[in-house]
């Protein structure tokens, strides 16, 4: 693909002035807009609380969104969220990493219907293969959680939930297509009346792609050169059911899985074959009427076998089992005490000889919340024995506070660690079992508020990570750097009359304050200035709107010689609504054929049209 560079003036200039034209004809269409109710999540406290009252900065991205938005992977739908920055290795189906507040990849926790995910040889969760068709929602929260998740949690948590029904019964359908030869299509049925629910689902993705990378043979990117198209095919399927035994217990199962094959440009492979499954129950108990106890059981896989011009090379397939004990104890209005247990086995079965193939965690945590007059306050504490690392202690306090006119206050402050992967400490030849865990210091002031025409927030922080893993001139990983970042975060959303507003700015400065020769350089793949701007119009059975996605200069290296360049998109996209559940959707996508990059070498897709056919009554 060859496209016309992108302009090079300042993209945060370019950010702002989007971001104010946009709000300009807004204001007399928003004039009367009504405050909004407050979402429920249950991620950032793991009790279910509003997004408000649990005291951390929460974006929440329902069925709804995924459907406006017209998003046709999890990766295209976390593009420019709030605190978020996706790195793409060439398209559909090739390796994507998610970058929460400027922290590495695999300091985001994962979460599925509660079930920890990834894969424990990388340490990240396979995001392209995710079925966004099986999608009911997604938490995001931002800022360190391990104390109450344990490790992985540096930079936030993302928890995805499956589809979930209840209800009469009810079919949806959808099937679309369009540019470099993509299909896909979905089906599902669900129901389950008042106290039973359950829902099961079909998902198919296909595309030929493009070529993913402009390598240089033995050199750089792929470390070679194919100028061939990389495609990509994906199968996937979920069921849910549960049911509620009045006011004193429910019970939930679910299953998610999928395979997929995927290929690209590679010196060593270039095909691989993979399958993810997720498997949870979990039951909620009340054996009096102010206290909770819930019992999870959740299994994920990781698997991939692994190619070279279809011979053989290599295999890994990961298995994570996880089992906790959750008591919450309601002490009055606005006051709950936690105290719970979490245990994790992680097993590795490959053709490369790892010195370990397992280990076990155990954590043990508790967690106050209150409300005193007018001021919110939480604090948590939690301990991690893990089998190879030995015992690591985590911690949290925040604080809320009420103003007049719907403005509110936040102030936080946590510690997290991250665990090394058996790929760092094992993997033959270039692993380092001395390896310590990564730790952090982390705190945030924020303050939000709702002017019946806009909610807006504005959240401001800084992270300290030490002993951060990184690799030495063997390729050798080490616990050599550390680094500081700082960010600034401004959101605003808005809906009246058939408007949909959600515009978004963070400014970023993560700084390597390693001692060797990087020190003050920028960390890899995280822009100093990135947005997003969401503007949608509803009217009778028409709906439009239109996406500005803008991301700053980044580099692809610790030394920050290798630039990668700021690039702004746009996306257009229109629904229309005929007969009864049935709606014909199309989108627009990099209206200006964008030539960028989010890792160096791979290319990423230029101007495409898509359709999509949807059935839900």
């Amino acid at each position: 693909m060859t496209r016309p560079p992108l302009s090079r003036a300042p993209l945060s200039q370019a950010i702002s002035a989007a971001l104010l034209a946009s709000l300009l004809p807004l204001s007399g269409a928003l004039a009367d807009e009504a405050t909004q109710l407050d979402p429920v999540v249950v991620t950032a406290t793991r009790t279910a609380r509003t997004a408000d009252a649990s005291l951390a900065s929460v974006t929440v991205i329902d069925r709804a969104d995924i459907e406006r938005l017209q998003a046709v992977s999890v990766p295209d739908l976390l593009r420019g969220v709030q605190g978020l920055q996706v790195s793409n290795s060439g398209g559909a189906g090739k390796v994507t990493d998610i970058y929460t507040r400027g922290t590495s990849a695999d300091h985001t926790l994962v979460l599925i219907d509660g079930v920890k995910v990834g894969s424990a040889t990388t340490g990240t969760t396979a995001w392209q293969d995710l079925p966004i068709s099986q999608i009911e929602r997604i938490e995001v929260v931002r800022g360190p959680r391990s104390s109450l998740y344990g490790s992985e949690a540096i930079g936030g948590v993302i928890q995805i939930f499956t589809r979930k029904g209840g209800g009469a019964l009810k079919p949806t359908l959808s099937a679309g297509g369009g540019s470099y030869g993509s299909a896909n299509a979905s089906a599902g049925l669900s129901g389950g009346g008042e106290s039973g629910w359950w829902n099961l689902g079909l998902g198919y993705e296909d595309t030929q792609g493009f070529n993913a990378c402009t390598g240089v043979p033995g050199t750089a990117g792929c470390f070679t050169f194919e100028p061939d198209t990389d495609g990509y095919r994906n199968l996937s399927g979920s069921a849910r059911g549960g049911y509620r035994f009045g006011e004193r217990g429910s019970i939930d199962l679910f299953w998610l899985g999928t395979k997929a094959q995927t290929r690209f440009d590679g010196d060593f492979v270039n095909d691989t074959k993979t399958a993810q499954q997720v498997l949870g129950a979990k039951g909620k108990f009340r054996p009096l009427d102010p206290w909770d106890l819930t019992l999870a059981l959740g299994q994920s896989r990781d698997d991939s076998d692994n190619r070279l011009n279809g011979g053989f090379v290599t295999d890994f397939d990961t298995l994570r089992e996880t089992a906790s004990l959750q008591s919450d104890l309601t002490l009055g209005a606005g006051r709950i005490l936690t105290l719970g247990l979490d245990w994790q086995n992680d097993r590795i079965d490959s053709t490369e000889d790892y010195a370990e193939d397992s280990r076990d965690n155990l954590g043990v945590f508790g967690q106050v919340q209150a409300s005193l007059a007018g001021h919110d306050l939480s604090a948590s504490l939690r301990q991690d024995d893990n089998q190879q690392f030995g015992t690591h202690a985590t911690g949290s306090a925040a604080w809320g506070y009420r103003l007049p006119a719907g403005v509110r206050l936040l102030a936080t402050y946590g510690t997290a660690f991250k665990a090394p992967t058996f790929n760092e400490l094992y993997f033959p030849a270039f692993g380092n079992p001395d390896l310590a865990p990564e730790q952090s210091r982390s705190a945030e002031l924020g303050v939000a508020g709702d002017l019946g025409l806009l909610q807006w927030s504005v959240n401001a922080y800084q992270t300290q990570v030490d002993d951060l893993i990184a690799f030495g001139p063997a390729f050798i990983p080490e616990n050599i750097d550390r680094a500081q970042i700082r960010g600034l975060e401004l959101g605003v959303t808005g809906a009246h009359h058939g408007w949909t507003l959600a515009a978004n700015l963070t400014l970023l400065d993560p700084i390597n304050e390693s001692t060797g020769p990087d020190d003050g350089n920028l960390l890899p793949r995280r822009a100093e200035q990135s947005a997003r701007l969401d503007l949608d119009r509803r009217s009778g059975p028409w709906g439009l709107g239109a996406s500005l996605i803008g991301v700053g200069r980044r580099f692809d290296d610790t030394a920050n010689t290798l630039r990668l360049d700021p690039y702004l998109t746009a996306d257009l996209r229109g629904e229309y609504a005929f007969g009864k559940g049935w709606r014909i959707q199309a989108r627009l996508e990099n209206l200006f054929d964008a030539d960028y990059e989010t890792a160096a070498y791979y290319n990423q897709p230029g101007r495409g049209i898509y359709l999509t056919l949807r059935y839900e009554p």
